[in-house]
C-alpha cells in the first residue's frame, strides 16, 4: 500500500434512534447494556449508487432464472446490518447473512415439439435431475475471466456441480449460494447452454471491484490507525465480503472490549473500488443526579448534585462506556455517603445522543455516634496489656459537600489520644481533586519502646495540631503536604513532667521539660492495584522549621515497599523499610527495632533504637482450609550503628545489640479491617514470643 494516498478518513455526526432505557447497576452490569445491535438496527443504510446490470448472453430455455436480477452484496451487507443478532451483537456471521438468499433456476427440457416435458427422474421424491457434460465459470460476457485465481475460486466453491453428473434445480442452486458466499464476487448467474456433447453448465459470475481506497465516517473515538491497519491487507485487492465481516466485527470488538457505545452501522462500495463505512458512537448528552429513597421513589436529597458530578470522570461530548460508568458509580459510593448508586442511559430526544440519570439512595444519617476497641503494640505487661477503648461522634456529610467532622477519644492502660478532625476530601473549586485535613490532637502514648527501666515507666505527652493537603497526581501516586506544630514532653507514673530517665539518659533535645518544633510534611505514596502482585511504596519526610531559636531543626526521612510475588497457589511477599534522621531530634523519636511489625521473635523495642534503620521481611503464605491461610517467615532489622548517635545513647543504657533477626510460621485469616495474623517466632537469641496483628505488615 503506497503509504495510505488513497485512504481518507471523515468525521460527520449521526443521528441515534430511540431505544430502551437500560440500567447499569452496581456492582454488576447490565447485560442488555452490551446489546448495541437494539440501537443500531433502525440506522439508516446507504444504498449502493449503481445498477449492475446483467450481461447479455445466449441461453437455452433449458435453465431460466425466473427473478431476472442479480445479487448486490453490499445491499445484502447493508440489509443484514439492520437485523438483530442472537449472538454476540458486536459480531455477525455470513452464516445468518441474506448473502445466501441469492438466485434460483429451474430446469426444464422441451420435446421437439417445443412442448416442454419432464427429464427423466433419478433419486426420490418428485425431483428432476439433468445430465450435465460440462462446468465452466466465465464472466458475465460469457467470455473467460481474466484473473485465473477468481476462476479457481469459484470452482472450488462448487460441491455438486461436477462434469458427467446429473443435478437438480436445489443443487445447481446451492452451489450458486456457495460461489456468492466465497466472497470475491457480487452476482452469479447459472446458464445452460446445449452443446453437440450436452448441456455445458456455464456459471457467469461478476467479481467485486478492487479495493482503493476508504472513507471512514463518524469514528470519532476510534483510532484512525486501527481502521487503516485492518484494512491495509486488502489494498489493491479484490473486495472480499467475508473479509469485510472480520474487520467489521474486529471494529465492533474494539468498542466492545472498551466498554464503548459504539458500531459499526453502514458499509458500501463507491466507484472507483471506495468503501464508506460507517461508524455510529453515542455521545453524552446530559448527566443529572435523581436522589430516590429505598422504596424507589424520589425524594429531596442532602448531597448538594455538584459534590457528586464532580465526582465522575464522565463527562459532556464523549463517547458513553459502560467501563467508565462502572468506575463513577464506584467512586461515587466510596464517598461513604450513599448506600446505593445506579447509571440510567436514555436517548436525548432526536440528537442521537444519550442522556444519563444517576439513581442515588444515600444512608439514612450523614452522622452518628460509634464506639469500638483495639490492641496497642506499646504495652507488654499488666492484666490488661494493650487493651485500648474508643468512641466517636462524627458527621460524614457536612453541609451536603460530602466534608467530615470527627471528634474521637481512645483510652487504655497507658495510651489515651482526643483528636478532632476535620477533612474536606475535593476542595470547592479545585480540579486536581486536592482534599484538605486539618487536626488537633492530645495524646500520651508509653515511653517504653526507647526508655524502658524496671523502675517504673514513663509517657511521652504530645500536643499536635496541622493541616495537610493531599492530591493524586499519577495513576496509583499520591502526594502529601502538610504544617505540623507538636509540642512533646515526658512524664513519670504519676504525671509529673521529668528531663532525665532511670539511666540519667536526657529525654529531651532542649534540655527543656517539653520540645517545641515546626514541622513541613511531604509524603509520596503509590498504592498498587491491591492484587497478591502488586507493589507499594511509602516515601515521607519531616523537615523541622527554625521560626524560633528555641525549636528544633532537624530532617527525618523514611521509606517503605512492599512487593508481592505469585508462585503457583503459593504468594511470596518482600518488605523493606528504612529512615535516617539528621540534625537536633527527640531522643523518643528514634526509629525503633523489634516487635509484630519490626523483628518478630522480640519484644517491642528491644532490638534497638537508633538515628538509622533497616528492616527487610521475606514471607511465604499458602492457603490451608477455607479462608485460612498459612505463612512461613524471616525478618532481619538493624540500626546501622547508630545507637550511640541517639542523644543520650537509650539503647546502649539498656544494652539493646542494635541488631537481629527472627523466623516464625503464622496464620492467616481475612477480616474487614484486613488479615488477622497470629504468629510464632523464635530470635536469634534462641527465645520464641507469639505475636497478633492486624492487616498487612507496615
Amino acid at each position: 500500500m503506497h503509504q495510505n494516498e488513497d485512504v481518507r478518513f471523515t468525521s460527520s455526526s449521526i443521528k441515534l434512534p430511540q431505544f430502551s432505557p437500560l440500567t447499569l447497576h452496581h456492582p454488576t452490569l447490565n447485560p442488555f447494556f452490551t446489546n448495541l445491535h437494539l440501537i443500531l438496527q433502525n440506522f439508516p443504510k446507504f444504498q449502493h449508487p449503481f445498477h449492475q446490470n446483467g450481461g447479455s448472453s445466449q441461453t437455452l430455455s433449458k435453465f431460466t432464472h425466473p427473478f431476472h436480477q442479480k445479487f448486490n452484496p453490499q445491499n445484502a451487507i447493508l440489509q443484514f446490518l439492520s437485523k438483530p443478532r442472537n449472538i454476540n451483537p458486536f459480531s455477525w456471521s455470513l452464516s445468518n447473512t441474506p448473502l445466501l438468499c441469492c438466485a434460483s433456476i429451474a430446469l426444464t427440457q422441451s420435446n421437439l415439439d417445443g412442448t416442454p416435458s419432464l427429464g427423466p427422474k433419478t433419486g426420490s421424491g418428485n425431483e428432476e435431475r439433468v445430465l450435465i457434460s460440462e462446468v465452466l465459470v466465465r464472466n458475465k460476457d460469457g467470455e473467460e475471466l481474466e484473473r485465473k485465481d477468481l476462476e479457481s475460486e469459484a470452482l472450488n466453491a462448487l460441491k455438486a456441480c461436477r462434469p458427467n453428473s446429473a443435478l437438480t434445480v436445489r443443487e445447481v442452486q446451492e452451489d450458486v449460494h456457495r460461489i456468492v458466499a466465497s466472497g470475491y464476487f457480487c452476482s452469479c448467474m447459472p446458464v445452460a447452454v446445449d452443446t453437440r456433447d450436452g448441456i455445458r453448465l456455464v456459471f457467469q459470475v461478476e467479481p467485486n471491484q478492487e479495493f482503493h481506497g476508504l472513507v471512514c465516517e463518524g469514528a470519532n473515538v476510534l483510532p484512525a490507525r486501527f481502521i487503516e491497519d485492518s484494512f491495509r491487507d486488502g489494498y489493491g485487492k479484490i473486495v472480499n465480503i467475508k473479509r469485510l465481516d472480520e474487520i467489521i466485527s474486529s471494529i465492533n470488538g474494539w468498542y466492545m472490549e472498551r466498554g464503548l457505545f459504539g458500531a459499526v452501522s453502514g458499509i458500501e462500495m463507491l466507484s472507483g473500488g471506495m468503501i464508506r463505512l460507517e461508524v455510529s458512537e453515542a455521545e453524552v448528552n446530559n448527566i443529572t443526579i435523581r436522589f430516590l429513597d429505598r422504596t424507589g421513589e424520589p425524594t429531596v436529597g442532602k448531597t448538594r448534585p455538584e459534590t457528586i458530578l464532580r465526582q465522575l470522570t464522565t463527562k459532556k461530548g464523549q463517547v458513553y462506556s459502560m467501563l467508565q460508568g462502572k468506575r463513577d458509580v464506584d467512586t461515587v459510593l466510596a464517598m461513604g455517603i450513599m448506600e446505593d448508586v445506579s447509571i440510567i442511559p436514555q436517548p436525548a430526544g432526536e440528537t442521537g445522543k444519550v442522556d444519563l440519570v444517576m439513581n442515588v439512595v444515600e444512608r439514612k444519617s450523614g452522622g452518628g455516634i460509634s464506639a469500638g476497641g483495639g490492641i496497642s503494640s506499646g504495652i507488654t505487661s499488666g492484666p490488661l496489656a494493650g487493651l485500648i477503648g474508643s468512641c466517636a461522634i462524627y458527621h460524614k456529610n457536612l453541609f451536603g459537600r460530602n466534608q467530615k467532622l470527627n471528634l474521637s477519644l481512645e483510652r487504655g492502660q497507658i495510651d489515651s489520644i482526643f483528636r478532632i478532625n476535620y477533612t474536606d476530601p475535593w476542595i470547592e473549586g479545585d480540579d486536581k481533586r486536592t482534599s484538605r485535613s486539618m487536626m488537633i490532637q492530645n495524646s500520651r502514648t508509653p515511653g517504653s519502646l526507647v526508655h524502658n527501666h524496671p523502675g517504673g515507666s514513663l509517657t511521652i505527652g504530645r500536643v499536635t495540631a496541622g493541616i495537610e493537603y493531599s492530591r493524586p497526581f499519577r495513576p496509583k501516586w499520591n502526594g502529601t503536604a502538610g504544617i505540623i506544630f507538636q509540642r512533646a514532653g515526658a512524664r513519670d507514673d504519676k504525671g509529673n513532667p521529668i528531663i532525665r530517665d532511670y539511666y540519667s539518659s536526657p529525654l529531651t533535645a532542649s534540655g527543656n521539660t517539653h520540645d517545641d518544633m515546626l514541622l513541613a510534611k511531604l509524603e509520596t505514596v503509590n498504592t498498587g492495584s491491591g492484587d497478591p502482585g502488586s507493589s507499594v511504596f511509602v516515601f515521607n519526610m519531616d523537615q523541622g522549621l527554625p521560626v524560633w531559636s528555641e525549636w528544633l531543626v532537624f530532617n527525618r526521612v523514611n521509606a517503605r515497599a512492599r512487593k508481592g510475588l505469585v508462585l503457583g497457589p503459593m504468594r511470596l511477599l518482600l518488605s523493606f523499610s528504612g529512615g535516617h534522621v539528621v540534625g537536633n531530634f527527640p531522643p523518643h523519636e528514634a526509629f525503633v527495632l523489634g516487635g509484630t511489625n519490626s523483628v518478630r521473635g522480640y519484644e517491642e523495642g528491644t532490638v534497638g533504637s537508633g538515628r538509622s534503620y533497616a528492616v527487610g521481611c521475606g514471607e511465604i503464605s499458602f492457603p490451608l482450609m477455607g479462608p485460612l491461610e498459612g505463612a512461613v517467615f524471616a525478618d532481619y532489622g538493624t540500626d546501622l550503628g547508630s545507637g550511640p548517635s541517639v542523644p543520650g545513647d537509650p539503647a546502649g543504657a539498656r544494652l539493646k545489640p542494635g541488631s537481629g533477626y527472627g523466623c516464625g510460621v503464622g496464620i492467616r485469616v481475612d477480616s474487614p479491617l484486613g488479615p488477622l495474623r497470629l504468629e510464632y517466632a523464635f530470635n536469634d537469641q534462641r527465645t520464641g514470643r507469639f505475636h497478633f496483628g492486624v492487616g498487612l505488615r507496615n
